[in-house]
């Protein structure tokens, strides 16, 4: 992973290609350099401390765009060393090769880079599902964007698997003293951003990342979509600067319920077992979220806490805050079936009937209020050692 940002970078490429159209520039809001590589009260907490000295249905169509002229020169200027951040390139490819080429299935648009191995869409429909889960994550946490106890001045900002950009965006408006870097396999940022942010299309799970001294690690929605979660963390442990945090803002995708009103045969609850064995085909753990305890230790951490929050799934809850939370949640589940319903269930060999009889039973199901169902939200936040 390359480090920071650079006023002098590589200019951002031209919007054409991108999915998203770019919206008009803001006051205060500069072009965004983009950088290419190869329930109220309703929380648990969880604390771990160490001391040390001093401290306290159609075939898949895919898109081919030309790769950029190799033979062309290179300004050496536009990949400068600046502001302690490395903006060269390492094994990157360009704007205009294939890191725009996407696969179509069944209607939805899924990225093709990295062979398109995340079983999840990068079309319209799931970025505004994205920026739905935000507000509904600003509403469980009162308008927090985390809860590391970051220094107030801090200078550099990981934010990995940035989707949409939009938790780095606020972040980079909340902390103007730091270099804001948000990085996804998929190029769908906004290009028009606050002028300390910044986005690289690169793949976390990568050999390394060339990142160091960074006060804050965010993660969001990505330990049950990552292979290898315990490298992440470790890489996040090296990019820290001593004393520096990680935090992980995750869902753990297993409905659950308090009152019985879920019965064993529960739609909702049904297809999400069946959903869990699917994105295991894909290497990946559902219900991960709620044992990062042990793995965070393992890759140095230490501080480790977290804040356990019920989520509703629909809007039976009685505190009105979280009612419109449970529309929120019930929205998101709604917008994902067809999702799953797509390339994590034909992974299971289920036929197209059964498919569409199991998510339409859940749709309905979401409906029913007299099921209090709700999901967990995990926040993770730790600390690297201040001290060797």
């Amino acid at each position: 992973m390359e480090r920071g940002a650079s006023p002098r970078a590589s200019p951002a490429p031209d919007p054409s290609p991108s999915p998203r159209a770019t919206p008009e520039p803001s006051s205060g809001a500069v072009s965004a350099p983009v950088y290419f590589d190869d329930e109220a009260g309703l929380e648990q907490r969880h604390t771990k401390e160490k001391s040390h000295p001093g401290h306290s249905s159609d075939a898949p169509r895919r898109l081919s765009i030309e790769p950029a002229n190799a033979d062309e020169p290179v300004d050496e200027d536009e990949f400068a060393i600046t502001d302690g951040y490395d903006t060269r390139s390492h094994g990157s490819t360009s704007a205009t090769s294939t890191i725009y080429a996407h696969t179509y299935e069944n209607g939805r648009r899924y990225q093709h880079f990295k062979h398109g191995r995340y079983p999840i869409p990068n079309d319209d429909d799931e970025l505004s599902r994205e920026d739905m889960k935000h507000a509904m994550l600003m509403e469980l946490t009162d308008g927090r964007l985390f809860y590391a106890p970051i220094d107030s001045n801090p200078q550099s900002i990981l934010d990995i698997g940035t989707g949409t950009g939009i938790w780095a965006i606020e972040v980079g408006d909340q902390y103007p003293s730091a270099r804001v870097r948000g990085v996804d396999l998929s190029p769908v940022q906004p290009l028009w951003v606050p002028p300390n942010v910044d986005f690289l299309v690169d793949d976390c799970e990568k050999d390394e990342w060339l990142a160091r001294n960074v006060d804050l690690v965010h993660l969001r929605f990505m330990t049950v979509v990552l292979k290898d979660v315990p490298t992440v963390l470790r890489r996040a442990h090296e990019s820290l600067k001593p004393g520096g945090w990680i935090e992980l803002q995750e869902l753990s995708g297993a409905p659950l319920c308090d009152d019985g009103t879920m019965p064993p045969n529960d739609p909702v609850k049904y297809l999400y077992d069946k959903a869990a064995q699917a994105f295991a085909k894909f290497g990946m753990n559902v219900t991960l979220p709620k044992d990062l305890g042990p793995i965070l230790e393992a890759a140095g951490f230490e501080n480790i806490q977290c804040i356990v929050k019920k989520v509703p799934i629909g809007v039976w809850a009685r505190d009105k805050t979280l009612r419109l939370i449970g529309l929120y949640q019930k929205e998101a589940v709604r917008e994902i079936l067809p999702v799953i319903g797509g390339r994590p269930f034909a992974a299971l060999g289920m036929s197209r009937a059964e498919i569409d009889v199991t998510v339409a039973l859940a749709r309905k199901g979401l409906d029913d209020t007299n099921v209090h169902r709700y999901f967990h939200y995990y926040f993770w936040f730790a600390q690297k050692p201040r001290y060797p």
